[in-house]
């Protein structure tokens, strides 16, 4: 449970700070629980989406369930993003990548990436129906998020542990949390709301395999950075799969 409660610490803003105190040992054992945090992150953002329909605009309700989820996560990902755009962007080599990854100040491959996700997710969320839109952020969020984690199983980390940001390496998963990562990723798809939705999970792997390729190249692992935005997009490919087959059959 503390390891659960660790993931619920570092992935979400929300106080579980406050249930009790948890060792830092243990933060390095929670990707494998990045999926169940999905559970909630995607609920509360689907539910905001939904009451928020009733009484306002669609487009507004999507608005409002994506700043929830922004609120939640205390933009953790979102950051990572435009670090992740401003290092591959910006840097010719895997020192200045690095580099400019771990610097605070973001640049114009950063602003300009976020620009260009936001107005993606907007506008692949807003092209579904309500209902529909939530079911996929319900099977979208945590599954994404189980496809991102199996990073550290592929790549080694990029940095030495004491230049980590939060000062914290993932340990790689074992059998176990592998097995629970992957059922906590895939127990969500039972939102989608037709067996042709399964199809929209094949775009996020074959983003997956395309950044970690990307990364292996340039920086020869990850780093805590390359995590967030790998989720963010991996999810936000399964929107575009999301939206496309839901366009061709209705």
């Amino acid at each position: 449970m503390l390891r659960i409660l660790a993931a619920l610490i570092f992935f979400t803003r929300l106080p579980f700070w406050k249930v009790t105190h948890v060792p830092s040992e243990y933060f390095k054992n929670i990707v494998c629980y990045w999926p169940v945090v999905g559970w909630l992150t995607a609920g509360l953002t689907v539910a905001v989406l939904y009451l928020s329909s009733l009484i306002l605009p669609a487009n507004m309700a999507v608005i409002l369930a994506i700043a929830t989820r922004l609120l939640i996560t205390g933009c953790l990902h979102e950051d990572g993003l435009a670090d992740f755009f401003d290092g591959f962007g910006g840097g010719n080599s895997r020192e200045r990548v690095l580099a400019i990854m771990k610097d605070s100040h973001i640049g114009s491959y950063g602003v300009i990436g976020l620009i260009l996700y936001f107005g993606l997710l907007y506008s692949f969320l807003q092209s579904l129906p309500t209902a529909i839109a939530g079911c996929a952020i319900l099977a979208g969020d945590p599954f994404s998020k189980g496809v991102s984690g199996m990073i550290i199983n592929r790549l080694p980390y990029a940095r030495k542990e004491e230049e980590a940001k939060n000062k914290t390496v993932y340990s790689r998963m074992t059998t176990v949390e592998f097995t629970v990562c992957l059922v906590a990723a895939l127990i969500p798809l039972l939102w989608l709301p037709k067996l042709i939705y399964f199809l929209a999970c094949i775009l996020p792997v074959i983003t997956f395999i395309f950044l970690i390729t990307l990364m292996k190249k340039k920086i020869g692992g990850y780093t805590g950075d390359c995590c967030g935005a790998t989720f963010l997009l991996c999810e936000l490919s399964f929107y575009l799969g999301f939206a496309i087959i839901y366009t061709q059959i209705s």
